[in-house]
C-alpha cells in the first residue's frame, strides 16, 4: 500500500522503479551517434576510454549515494547542498538544476518529430510538428498530475523498451565480429584519450534524476543507493558492449552519422536500422518523462523550504503530487520548445550538472563532521578519499568548460539570486505582518 509522506506527498516509488529513472535518466539519444565520436578520437582505445569514464563517474555517484541515503526529502542536490552549506547555494544549485532539466527536456523533445518523421515523414515539420510537440508535454503533464504511480509506471516501460532494441543490437552483434578491427597498435595521444573520456562523461550524467523526487520513494535511505549502483552498473554494461559491437562490425566507424544504425544495418538489415531509430524514438520519450519528473520536483523543493512563492508547493487535494509545480515547469517546457529560445540556455546545462556534482560530493565530508546530521545508511569505505577524488574530477570537466557556458551561467545564477532575493523580501514581510497582525 502506498504510504505518504510529511509534506503529503504519495511514496510509491519502489527500488525497481528508480532504478528505471536512472536509466531514462542516463540513456537518452546521445549514446546512439556516441560510438563513433570517441572512435574518431581513441580508436580500439575507445573501449577502455568507457571503461575509465565509468570509474570516474562511479567515483560521483557513490558520493551521491552516501549523501543521499541521508535523506528522504524531495530535493536532491538541491536539499543537499542546502542541508551542507545555508539557503544561498542551496537555491544557486537548485535553480541551475531546474534550468539544465528545462532546456535539456526542449532540446530532446525537438529531436522526437525528427526521428519520428522516419517513420510518419508528416510530424517532421510545420503545424503536425507543433501539434506533436504539445501533445507530448500535454500527455506528460497529465502523467505527472494524476499520479507519480503513473509516471514510474511509464518510465519502467519506456526503460525495458529502450533497452529491448540495444540487447538485439549487443547479442545479435557479438557473432559478427571481426577481431582484426580490435588493433591496440596505434596508441592515441593524451589530448586525444582525455577529450573521448570528457565526451564519454556527458554520456554518463542524468542519474542524479533519481534522487530528486526522494519525497515519493519508499524507504528512499536504503532504495535510493541501491538503485543508482544498479542502474549505473547496468549502464556501464551496456555501453561497453554497444562499443565493441560498434567497432567490431562497422567498417570506417569514425565517419557514420548514425554508427548503432548502421551496424545494425550491417548485420541485420534495413530492419535493424528501423529497430534502432525506434530505439531512439522510445529512448527520447523515457529521458523526457523523468525530465518532467526531476524539474517539477526541484521547484516545488524549492518552494517548499521558501527559496521560491508558496504557490509552487501546492500538492494536488485528489492526486497528492506537486500539481502547480508540474504545470509551471510543462508551460515553460512547451514555450521553449516551441519557440527554440532555449539554445541560448543549453550550454548552461553542462555546468550546471558539473557544479551539482562537485557541491554534493564536497557536501559527503562535510556531513560527516556534523554532530546533527542525519546518519548515513549507506557508509561509503574510504568516503571522504573518493569523495575528495570525485572533486578533482569535476573541477578539472568544469576547467575544460567554455568561456560562453562560463558566462551563460553566471547570467543564469544572476537572474537565480534576483528571484531568491524577491521570494525571500516578499516572505520576510508577510511574516513580519503576520506577527505584528498576532501581537495586535
Amino acid at each position: 500500500m502506498d504510504r505518504t509522506s510529511a509534506l503529503g506527498l504519495v511514496r510509491s516509488l519502489r527500488r525497481w522503479d528508480l532504478v528505471g529513472v536512472v536509466l531514462n535518466g542516463v540513456i537518452g539519444a546521445g549514446i546512439f551517434g556516441l560510438p563513433s565520436k570517441v572512435f574518431g578520437l581513441a580508436g580500439s582505445y575507445s573501449i577502455i576510454a568507457f571503461v575509465v569514464c565509468a570509474a570516474f563517474v562511479g567515483t560521483i555517484v557513490l558520493s551521491f549515494a552516501e549523501v543521499a541515503s541521508r535523506y528522504s526529502g524531495t530535493g536532491g542536490p538541491y536539499l543537499y547542498a542546502s542541508e551542507a552549506y545555508g539557503s544561498a547555494l542551496g537555491f544557486t544549485v537548485g535553480w541551475l538544476v531546474w534550468i539544465a532539466r528545462i532546456t535539456s527536456f526542449a532540446a530532446n523533445c525537438t529531436l522526437l518529430p525528427t526521428y519520428l518523421g522516419l517513420f510518419v515523414p508528416s510530424v517532421a515539420s510545420g503545424v503536425a510538428r507543433a501539434c506533436l510537440l504539445t501533445v507530448v508535454v500535454a500527455v506528460l503533464t497529465v502523467l505527472n498530475v494524476v499520479g507519480v504511480r503513473l509516471v514510474a509506471s511509464a518510465s519502467n516501460v519506456f526503460a525495458i523498451g529502450k533497452l529491448l532494441p540495444l540487447t538485439i543490437f549487443i547479442v545479435i552483434g557479438l557473432f559478427f565480429l571481426d577481431p582484426a578491427r580490435f588493433s591496440l597498435t596505434v596508441a592515441p595521444g593524451y589530448r586525444a584519450f582525455s577529450q573521448s573520456v570528457l565526451l564519454l562523461v556527458y554520456a554518463f550524467t542524468g542519474f542524479e534524476m533519481a534522487v530528486i523526487p526522494a519525497g515519493e520513494a519508499r524507504n528512499p535511505s536504503r532504495n535510493l543507493p541501491a538503485a543508482l549502483m544498479t542502474g549505473m552498473a547496468t549502464v556501464v554494461v551496456f555501453y561497453v558492449l554497444i562499443q565493441v559491437v560498434c567497432i567490431g562490425t562497422l567498417p570506417h566507424l569514425s565517419t557514420s552519422q548514425r554508427p548503432l544504425a548502421d551496424a545494425a544495418t550491417h548485420f541485420l538489415g534495413t530492419g535493424g536500422a528501423l529497430m534502432i531509430t525506434a530505439g531512439i524514438v522510445i529512448s527520447l520519450a523515457g529521458n523526457l518523462n523523468v525530465l518532467v519528473l526531476s524539474a517539477s520536483r526541484v521547484i516545488f523543493a524549492m518552494a517548499e523550504r521558501g527559496d521560491l512563492p508558496s504557490t509552487l508547493a501546492t500538492i494536488h487535494q485528489r492526486y497528492r503530487t506537486p500539481a502547480m509545480a508540474v504545470l509551471s515547469t510543462t508551460a515553460i517546457m512547451l514555450v521553449l520548445t516551441l519557440s527554440g529560445s532555449f539554445m541560448a540556455l543549453v550550454t548552461v546545462s553542462t555546468v550546471s550538472r558539473l557544479g551539482s556534482y562537485l557541491v554534493t560530493c564536497s557536501a559527503l565530508p562535510v556531513l560527516r563532521r556534523r554532530p546533527g546530521a542525519p546518519k548515513a545508511t549507506f557508509m561509503l569505505p574510504a568516503g571522504v578519499p573518493l569523495a575528495i577524488v570525485s572533486m578533482v574530477l569535476g573541477v578539472w570537466l568544469l576547467s575544460n568548460s567554455t568561456l560562453r557556458e562560463a558566462r551563460d551561467t553566471l547570467i543564469a545564477v544572476s537572474v537565480g539570486l534576483i528571484v531568491y532575493g524577491l521570494n525571500r523580501q516578499s516572505f520576510g514581510q508577510r511574516l513580519r505582518g503576520l506577527t505584528f497582525w498576532r501581537r495586535s
